[in-house]
Order: structure tokens, then C-alpha cells, then sequence
């Protein structure tokens, strides 16, 4: 389907979910202009090594599990930002300080929750980003995202659409606080089956509908706080829902790449892609556990999440690695933003069935699932009361 078409169809999808006058937590962004497809695509395997390969070409990496950017149309990502990877990094608090304030909070998650978003987020033949299917789930997701701000009475909270030239827009979600310190917590919605992307069914139940869901739900909570809901929290929180991660994390390098030209303050930004999986890990005699990525990623950021994990969640985590590009944080890195990425497993046990139609629902285990979500709650209070002078 040509990308003029989809635009076209992801307009009118957005308009018809976001179109509420009583809603003012809405916000719709023009649409981008259309950018061509080209017959090859500029890929980068790690720094400094591109190579350009035809879009069945991205598809043959992924089968060989090898990660990529594509940055056909992001070759400048972090060229202003560059300075700051080698500036003093920021400085995260050295403990959680608000146990008081989060543990009642966390005492608020609901996994049926997370079942029923996931149950309808799957229901979509696919979540790929060029399909009219893409466009559709985006769609309800933003209606998802704007119901629990309006459900919360968050008045000074705003989701708007993030269109992109493929039709699936990518969201974000603001929660304002005193200054325009942002911390980000994402996760990206597309799903793909990667032997027939356009046609074949990719229910993407774990990668990524398991941390699409969970983000939510941890939003629904933060939203309980009375300093959060009133904005007196010292740091703005945004959480972001990425389109196009399959295709080399378009999305995110999208949107990471005009908060560097817009000079945006990011402070701090946590992925979660794949938080619900677990059963390889047990079949393995290995207990369970949080996955926390060190390579690629803040050294500071990924201390000061250990230290969350410890003290909000229930489980212990484990120290694994997962390559160059491997999910959306490494956009918000390559920005020169502070990045970090956890997943349901030491890498090695992560989900298989990934990337397939039979990345379903009933694989998923909705208590790990919660884990991850006191997690994401517990680090999004945290940062946005953090002192980052």
C-alpha cells in the first residue's frame, strides 16, 4: 500500500479516535510530509558500519536475529547532542527516597488491567507500521492513552499523536511538572511477522504488546498521585509509545531526533520491550527475573534501576546484554539523552516466538508482567521528584 494512501487512512483514524470536544487532553500534530520509499535502505549494524539493503534485506537481518538503525532519513541523529556523550553524565539519586509514597501506589497495579488492553491490542491481524492494521491499533491506543488521562482528571496532562510519512503514528503522553526536565518511559507498539509482513498475522502479544500494556498501566497508577496529577513534581514525565521499532526504530529515531533540534532537556529514558515471558527461564531451573540490559546503555541510569528493582519489586534482577540498536532506548542514546532497557529474561531466555503468529496472548505470564510494571511506576515517581543539579 502506497505510504500517500496510509497517510490519508491514518488521518482520518486519528481524527475519528481523537476528535472529542470534552476531551482537551487531545492533541493532533499536522501530518508529515511523504517521504518516498526508496528501493534500498541505509542501515547501521554498529557505529560507523552502514551498509544499504532492499526492505527484504532488513527482514533477512531480523530472521538472523542481527539489529540494525535505519537511518536512511536520520543520518544526523545526535549531531548537536554529540558533546554530551562525552560531558559529565547526570547524576542519579544515589537510593529510591520515596518508598512512602510509591509502595501504596504499587499496591494499585491490576494485571486484568493489562490482560484486556493486550486482549484488544492483539485482536489487530497485525501491528505492522506500513499496514492500514498499524494505523488502526495506533488509533486505539491513542484513545487508550487519552481515556485513562480524562478517567484520572488529569487536566494538565496532554497525548497527542507523533505522525510519521508510513501511517502509523507513534504517541506520547505529558504529565508537566515544575520544570521541562523530562524523563521518558517508552515502549513501541508496532508488531511484525517477518516472513510476510504485509500479509501474515503478527499478534506481537509479547514484542511489544506486553510493554505497551504495562507502561499503561504503571501511567494509570502514577496518575493516582495527587503531586504527579497536580504537576508539582519537580521533573515532567512523558511516556512514549513508538511506532516502526521492527523496521530499525524509525519511530523513536523520529522523535529523538526533534527534542535534539528542539533542545528538549531529557534527563532519563527507560524501554521496556518484552516484559512478559518467562517460561524458558523456568524450563531452565533459573529463577525468575528482570533482564537488565548493560551494554549500550547509561552506566548511571542502569545502577539507579537495579536499585528500583530491589527495593519496589518482588523478584531479583539479572545482568544480561543484548546488542548495538536492539530496542527504541538506543535512539534516545544516539540523541545523547541518558538511556536504559530492561526485558522479561537474562537475553538468552527471551521469547522465541517473537517476530511470528504464534506470539500470542496465553504464552504470557501477567505476574511478571506486573513486576515490570512496579518497575516502570516505581522509577517514573522516583525521577520525577529526583534533584538533577
Amino acid at each position: 500500500m502506497k505510504s500517500s494512501l496510509l497517510l490519508s487512512l491514518c488521518t482520518a483514524a486519528l481524527v475519528t479516535a481523537a476528535a472529542h470536544p470534552k476531551d482537551p487532553q487531545v492533541v493532533l500534530q499536522e501530518p508529515q510530509a511523504t517521504i518516498a520509499e526508496p528501493d534500498e535502505y541505509l542501515i547501521e549494524l554498529s557505529p560507523g558500519e552502514t551498509r544499504w539493503v532492499t526492505e527484504e534485506g532488513k527482514w533477512e537481518l531480523r530472521r538472523q536475529n542481527i539489529n540494525f538503525f535505519d537511518i536512511t532519513h536520520h543520518e544526523d541523529l545526535g549531531a548537536i547532542n554529540r558533546d554530551r556523550l562525552t560531558e559529565k553524565s547526570v547524576k542519579f539519586p544515589s537510593k529510591p527516597a520515596y518508598n512512602d509514597s510509591v509502595v501504596p501506589l504499587l499496591k494499585k497495579l491490576r494485571k486484568d488491567n493489562m490482560y484486556k488492553h493486550l486482549e484488544k491490542f492483539t485482536s489487530f491481524h497485525t501491528r505492522y507500521y506500513k499496514s492500514h492494521y498499524g494505523v488502526e491499533s495506533s488509533a486505539w491506543l491513542l484513545g487508550q492513552v487519552n481515556k485513562t488521562l480524562v478517567d484520572a482528571g488529569a487536566v494538565n496532562a496532554s497525548v497527542k499523536a507523533f505522525p510519521h510519512p508510513w501511517g502509523q503514528s507513534s504517541i506520547i503522553a505529558t504529565i508537566p511538572g515544575q520544570s521541562n526536565k523530562t524523563v521518558v518511559i517508552g515502549a513501541h507498539q508496532d508488531s511484525i511477522n517477518m516472513w510476510l509482513p504485509s500479509i501474515l498475522a503478527a499478534p506481537g502479544a509479547d514484542d511489544d504488546g506486553s510493554g505497551t500494556v504495562t507502561i499503561l498501566e504503571a501511567l494509570r497508577v502514577l496518575l493516582k498521585s495527587d503531586g504527579i496529577l497536580n504537576g508539582s513534581a519537580p521533573n515532567t514525565v512523558e511516556f512514549h509509545w513508538y511506532s516502526a521499532e521492527e523496521g530499525g526504530l524509525l519511530g523513536s529515531q523520529a522523535i529523538f531526533q526533534s527534542y535534539e533540534k528542539a533542545g528538549k532537556n531529557v534527563k532519563a529514558m527507560l524501554q521496556q520491550d518484552m516484559t512478559g515471558y518467562v517460561q524458558k527461564t523456568l524450563d531452565a531451573g533459573e529463577p525468575e527475573s528482570v533482564g537488565v540490559i548493560t551494554d549500550f546503555v547509561d552506566p548511571g541510569l542502569t545502577e539507579f534501576i537495579k536499585k528500583i528493582i530491589t527495593v519496589y519489586c518482588d523478584i531479583p534482577y539479572i545482568l544480561t546484554k543484548c546488542g548495538y540498536a536492539c530496542s527504541d532506548h538506543a535512539s534516545a542514546s544516539k540523541a545523547g539523552y541518558p538511556s536504559a532497557f530492561v526485558i522479561e529474561s537474562d537475553f538468552k531466555y527471551s521469547d522465541s516466538k517473537i517476530h511470528t503468529s504464534d506470539d500470542k496472548i496465553e504464552y504470557l505470564n501477567f505476574d511478571h508482567m506486573l513486576q515490570h510494571a512496579k518497575l516502570t511506576l516505581g522509577l517514573a515517581y522516583e525521577l520525577a521528584f529526583a534533584d538533577f543539579e
